[in-house]
């Protein structure tokens, strides 16, 4: 089976865990910061924190920002469920702003509608959380922009896009946002295993999410409210949550980092491969859009959502792992308990009917790729 994402691993990954299990640090030691210090300084912001994965950070993230009951949070429906997740955590009320159905990413007039209704029911979202489905960037600048008229705050779902540009620039900069998100699962970009990092250029931020990685707890005397009873002394001053990367997990990142443009490049060729190879069938691919560039973590495609099922089940027998990004996540049961349904953000609903994501990783060979291909053209046939 070709699997629709895979790992790629090499020796100096593996001595560089090695070399941690050799260490005097398993879990919090100098690794940790390091590979922190490593993606701050690739992606252009004053800080980043590291933890277990994407979700904790998503969800420190909300914390952070002081999401709780009575607020709003909006987010993408094509995405994988903690995205919104994150805001139910919290004890928020979750909706979502529908896709724009060329880039496949939050609709920035869609969001501006929205925001507009919303100011005049008194129901604008304390946070919204744009996606970078599939690698590619959203409009930051247009997205921040509307986030600044109304008041919200902006948390960047970068999952999919470590290493992606926008107008130029690293996504993770944090220019048009409060704190972008990423992850290291090992399908993603790069990867520490199971990982996630939440990047921001506010130092307050930075230093809520760190503290309620760890449980709340501070040991800094300035951060302390009693006096110290010794250098052994520290206090919970937060309900915090054991979400931290372990110094095995940071050494494999700061390892993988280190080749990230390689994986970058590889990707960038086999989309555009796909590109040529599936110009004649009749499948939608993927847009390329100006002053963006896409990280490719994924390679989605549409057919006729008539045929879906059986192209992908037809694939699937022909040992191709394709994999659908996503269902729409308001037509998840929990989500549909919460009031939406069927209908509600048509766009989404109209990608997720005929969506599927081809194999797209950095060791995938071109033989590999002209399988998939011609599994596709059979299928369609």
């Amino acid at each position: 089976m070709i699997p629709y994402g895979r790992q790629s691993l090499n020796a100096a990954d593996i001595d560089a865990v090695v070399a941690a299990l050799q260490s005097d640090w398993l879990t919090q030691g100098p690794a940790v910061p390091a590979f922190e210090s490593a993606m701050a300084t690739r992606c252009g912001a004053n800080h980043a924190i590291a933890m277990c994965n994407a979700t904790a950070a998503l969800h420190i993230a909300c914390l952070a920002l002081e999401v709780g009951p009575g607020d709003r949070v909006w987010t993408s429906p094509n995405t994988f469920l903690a995205s919104a997740n994150c805001a139910r955590y919290c004890g928020a009320t979750v909706d979502f702003v529908d896709i724009d159905p060329q880039t496949l990413n939050m609709s920035v007039e869609a969001l501006a509608s929205k925001l507009a209704r919303a100011k005049t029911a008194n129901q604008l979202p304390k946070v919204i959380i744009p996606v970078h489905f599939s690698g590619q960037p959203c409009d930051m600048e247009a997205i921040g922009e509307l986030a600044r008229q109304y008041g919200c705050r902006v948390i960047e779902d970068a999952a999919h896009a470590v290493g992606a540009t926008y107008q130029n620039a690293p996504t993770g900069n944090c220019a048009y946002s409060d704190i972008t998100i990423f992850s290291f699962h090992p399908v993603k970009i790069i990867t520490t295993g199971e990982g996630g990092m939440a990047l921001t250029n506010d130092p307050e931020l930075a230093q809520r999410m760190s503290r309620l990685r760890s449980h709340g707890i501070v040991r800094e005397p300035a951060e302390l409210e009693n006096e110290s009873d010794g250098p052994w002394y520290y206090e919970q001053i937060d309900l915090g949550y054991n979400y931290r990367m372990t110094d095995l997990q940071a050494a494999l990142g700061s390892s993988q980092l280190q080749r990230l443009d390689l994986f970058l490049n590889a990707r960038h060729a086999l989309a555009t491969r796909y590109d040529t190879l599936l110009a004649d069938l009749p499948v939608t691919l993927p847009k390329r859009l100006p002053h963006r560039q896409s990280a490719w973590h994924l390679y989605p495609v549409q057919v006729a959502p008539e045929s879906r099922r059986t192209v992908f089940e037809t694939m699937r027998a022909a040992g191709i792992g394709v994999q659908v990004h996503y269902i729409p996540v308001h037509l998840q049961p929990y989500y549909r308990d919460q009031g939406f349904r069927p209908g509600d953000y048509p766009h989404a609903e109209a990608y997720y009917r005929g969506a599927f994501s081809l194999p797209l990783y950095p060791s995938l060979t071109a033989g590999e790729q002209d399988r998939v291909v011609t599994a596709l053209s059979n299928a369609l046939a």
